[in-house]
């Protein structure tokens, strides 16, 4: 690259720490909570013991929706704000200590939606006629009865309370030190007859590096510091999993997968359809794995080639020429989403610079109050970073849509599975476009390549993950895992999921390590909904294909309605059928059909 690709203005959002509205907003979290506490005691817990007329406990119903969303507009504010100065930055201090405050001021509100959900499930069968009068509680309607059907799985009040004020020293602090173990880790790497300090995410993006001797000595680099780090990274890893599985038992959940497709808005016949889907699926990628060693000159492809670059790859991007060939490609779906990351671009909302104390990977973050996006990437020049941006910008795209029509905090809560359909649409929309430019057949499977490459982490190794993540929560139930136990679940989850597609020898027992998604006490299993969200995305881009421009508008509907729906019930609106096997086989034999003209060429 030949330029520094751009770090993001946060100052919309606020100044600085110093901003008095950042101050009066900190402190007002806690005010606001106690006025709504203080109606909700007044005004609604009566009317669990003594019912009241449906337009009655509409209206009051109304009034909370109102005050939740009012406060939850100040506290997306300052939570995206706090994250996004650690996220970039975890020598901020300043940050860290403010962020931590703000994780406590949060805790009365996150206390008082226990008792709210309870009381939803005490009143639930007086809701469905509530609900029926015109106003917020019936525009609400899916986020009060969600709610009331998941208060079955709550503990007592006092418990729950307990459980989130234990959390902070518990759970969220054991990821908080992973996310600063591995941010804030540098090690001597030599590239380009140069000696450089580089952070871990930038040594682990060197896994796509064209020389063959690079990649390996990266690879062998990053074995070498996670092993000296596995001990700190396994007491972490621990301390999530233990927390996750005791609180699960306590609050009657079937097992460790249960929150999690509740949070995904799917049940197990879905899950186990694109699961099954999957597996039959591995004989395909392995077909490619080989092609793919074949074409590097080795008999079997070792982890450190897992992510080479194929064909004419010497071409690198400037940030700039990442930017024009984005926006070129999103406004041939619609000139709507190139306007849409046009402002992103323009406004520096990206923050795409490799720097120590940056958390590695990429993301999208929503600040609902100021209705922008800003998104988070290690930009390195590669196309694989070009399609990356492409996929944040999506779900910034999925956020505006819900920013266009309105959409509250409260009917904007997105599962997983459904908030990476725009993410992975404008990959495919980016990829397709360049794809059809192409008519040397070494650059086209150079193109084939990243897509493929992307299509096997988010199905194989995916698959891998949740395996992983399983054996994982299986075996911590019964104690605590060394980290050499932990590294040995890894490398059978991916000897089941790439087979003789690796070389078995070279693989990568510390995938466990560097993954944030692992160490969210909240939110387990954070894997299985990007494949969810990518073969979902590829079923509506081939209705795409068939609707043409009919399609957008149903597609940007679907967007802003993620929130208040179930992902089945959304999927119908197209003609899908989530729970059918068959409908990810589609999407699968789709992928199945590049991999063989990648193996043709």
């Amino acid at each position: 690259m030949t330029q520094t690709p751009p770090r993001w203005d946060l100052s919309p959002i606020y100044a600085s720490l110093e901003d008095p509205s950042f101050t009066e907003d900190m402190r007002a979290i806690g005010t606001d909570t106690e006025q709504i506490a203080a109606f909700f005691e007044r005004e609604l817990q009566p009317l669990a013991e003594q019912p009241a007329p449906a337009e009655t406990l509409s209206a009051r119903l109304g009034q909370l929706v109102e005050a939740l969303n009012a406060l939850m507009l100040k506290a997306s504010r300052l939570g995206t704000f706090l994250n996004g100065l650690t996220t970039t930055d975890s020598y901020d201090k300043a940050a860290e200590k403010l962020q931590s405050q703000f994780y406590i001021a949060l805790l009365p509100f996150s206390n008082f939606m226990v008792k709210a959900q309870a009381w939803l499930g005490k009143v639930a069968v007086q809701l469905p006629e509530a609900l029926k009068v015109p106003g917020p509680a019936r525009e609400h309607a899916f986020f009060l009865l969600e709610n009331a059907e998941q208060s079955r799985y709550l503990m007592s009040e006092k418990e729950e309370v307990l459980a989130n004020m234990l959390t902070l020293s518990g759970g969220t602090a054991w990821g908080d030190l992973q996310g600063t173990l591995t941010s804030q880790k540098t090690v001597a790497f030599e590239l380009d007859g140069e000696v450089k300090a580089l952070p871990m995410p930038a040594l682990i993006n060197l896994r796509s590096h064209p020389d063959a001797d690079v990649r390996e000595r990266a690879y062998k680099l990053e074995q070498q510091v996670w092993e000296e780090m596995k001990e700190p990274l396994a007491a972490c890893l621990n301390g999530v999993k233990g927390e996750t599985n005791t609180l699960n038992k306590l609050r009657g959940r079937e097992d460790c997968l249960h929150q999690s497709l509740d949070q995904a808005r799917i049940d197990r016949t879905t899950l186990e359809a694109m699961i099954s889907a999957i597996q039959d699926a591995l004989p395909m990628f392995r077909d490619y794995f080989r092609a793919k060693a074949k074409i590097l000159g080795q008999e079997k492809l070792p982890w450190w080639s897992l992510f080479a670059p194929i064909g004419k790859v010497e071409k690198t991007y400037t940030f700039d020429e990442a930017k024009a060939l984005v926006l070129t490609h999103f406004g041939s779906f619609t000139p709507e989403l190139a306007a849409f990351a046009r402002r992103a671009f323009e406004e520096n909302w990206i923050d795409a610079e490799q720097r120590p104390g940056k958390r590695g990977g990429a993301y999208c973050m929503g600040i609902d109050a100021i209705k922008q996006s800003r998104v988070m990437c290690n930009f390195d020049g590669s196309l694989d970073q070009v399609m990356t941006i492409a996929h944040e910008l999506g779900h910034g795209f999925h956020n505006y849509c819900a920013y266009q029509v309105d959409k509250t905090p409260l009917q904007s809560e997105t599962p997983m599975t459904l908030a990476e359909t725009a993410s992975i649409m404008c990959e495919t929309i980016v990829f397709n476009a360049i794809l059809r430019t192409v008519t040397n057949p070494e650059e086209e499977r150079a193109i084939l390549e990243t897509s493929i490459s992307s299509d096997a982490q988010v199905t194989v190794d995916i698959l891998s993950r949740f395996l992983f993540e399983k054996e994982v929560f299986a075996r911590r139930d019964k104690g605590t895992l060394s980290a050499d136990e932990i590294s040995e679940v890894m490398l059978q989850a991916q000897r089941d999921s790439y087979g003789d597609g690796l070389d078995e020898e070279v693989l990568n027992k510390f995938a466990w390590t560097w993954k944030p998604h692992y160490y969210s006490p909240g939110l387990a299993f954070y894997n299985f909904p990007y494949a969810f969200g990518m073969l979902f995305a590829k079923g509506l881009y081939a209705i795409y294909r068939e609707r043409g421009e009919a399609f957008v508008n149903d597609y940007k509907a679907l967007l802003a309605s993620t929130g208040e729906g179930t992902a089945a019930e959304l999927a119908a609106r197209f003609g899908i059928d989530i729970r059918s096997k068959a409908f990810w086989k589609s999407s699968l034999d789709e992928i199945g059909e590049r991999i063989q003209r990648y193996i043709s060429l």
